[in-house]
């Protein structure tokens, strides 16, 4: 006779204890939602900040103020310390700095000393991470069924993670940042355009687009404001081009920048060669798209047989099976 203390089960499984912790996730995905909601911050704060920042670092040039001195030697105490350690084990080179530099650059991370940070984690990382899975695989024991060469190859992954974490973020940050200024610069080159068109120089017209996309694109209205501010104050504007397009990892940038350039030097017409990129690049990322939903059934096929087809059977085959195990029992 069955016991009446007992729920329903599912495929052996107790179908009050799973609803249970579904409902505990989905408590505590709404939780994390409305915290996110909250908690957002405006980019717009954190943007002004590093404009400021870096104007002020133009109008001082060479005769930098003493307490702005003292202030920056304060903020890169650490930063110091770990370039003389570097220093000492010999563990810097010049091209290698020079990369994560643009890296961090073109990550939106503007401050380059953070390079030698780069570098010491990737020392530490592997240590660290080394001497945990030593830990765990050899001198705790926590597989003992494991063989030598699954110890092993789980040390040697941690060493290659511990190595390769700040790379791999770097180039995620990289990645991201891209991809969204790849999705404005069309919008940015049509505002442009018609900035141009209603007589502005080029900085103001840079500024202008900066502030009227600032909400929709902050990456590119920041690339764009630094740009403008540097047009304001650089020698030669050519550098300020080339400032962007060493910031930026997109090939779209170095076409206008080089757009730019030509049109600094031999005087052509601003409007007319922005309106040509813009409708290329307009067609370019309506290309891409047809692209995405062209894959788009064969991408959907893995998720559709993992996910959705085991559910559909369980929500069908759910209640007969549950009688059967029922009546059975």
């Amino acid at each position: 006779m069955m016991n009446q203390s007992d729920g329903p089960t599912l495929l052996g499984f107790d179908v009050i204890t799973v609803g249970t912790l579904l409902v505990a996730v989905a408590t505590f995905a709404v939780m994390l939602a409305i915290y996110a909601a909250v908690t957002v911050r405006d980019p717009m704060a954190k943007r002004v900040k590093s404009l400021n920042a870096r104007r002020n670092e133009l109008k001082a040039g060479l005769t930098v103020m003493a307490h702005r001195r003292r202030s920056v030697r304060r903020n890169t105490t650490h930063t110091d310390k770990v370039r003389r350690i570097l220093a000492k084990l010999r563990m810097l080179q010049d091209t290698q700095i020079s990369e994560i530099e643009q890296k961090l650059m073109q990550a939106g991370i503007r401050r380059k000393d953070l390079a030698y940070v780069v570098i010491a984690f990737r020392v530490i990382a592997p240590v660290v991470l080394g001497l945990l899975a030593a830990f765990i695989v050899y001198w705790s024991d926590t597989f003992p069924e494991w063989g030598s060469f699954k110890r092993f190859m789980l040390f040697a992954a941690a060493l290659g993670i511990g190595y390769k974490a700040p790379d791999i973020y770097l180039k995620n940050s990289i990645t991201k940042r891209t991809d969204a200024i790849r999705k404005g610069l069309p919008d940015a080159l049509d505002l442009l355009v018609i900035c141009a068109e209603a007589g502005l120089t080029v900085d103001s017209a840079f500024g202008r687009v900066a502030g009227e996309l600032g909400r929709a694109y902050p990456e590119l209205a920041d690339e764009f404001s630094l740009t403008s501010i540097e047009l304001s104050f650089l020698s030669e504007r050519r550098q300020a081009f080339e400032n962007l397009a060493y910031r930026v990892d997109l090939e779209a940038i170095r076409g206008v920048t080089t757009t730019m350039v030509q049109t600094e030097r031999y005087g052509t017409p601003l409007a007319s060669a922005l309106r040509v990129l813009s409708a290329e690049f307009r067609n370019e990322r309506m290309m891409r798209a047809e692209e995405k939903a062209a894959r788009l059934p064969a991408i959907m096929t893995v998720p559709l047989i993992l996910f959705i087809l085991p559910v559909l059977f369980i929500v069908i085959l759910g209640p007969a099976a549950c009688s059967i195990s029922d009546a059975m029992l």
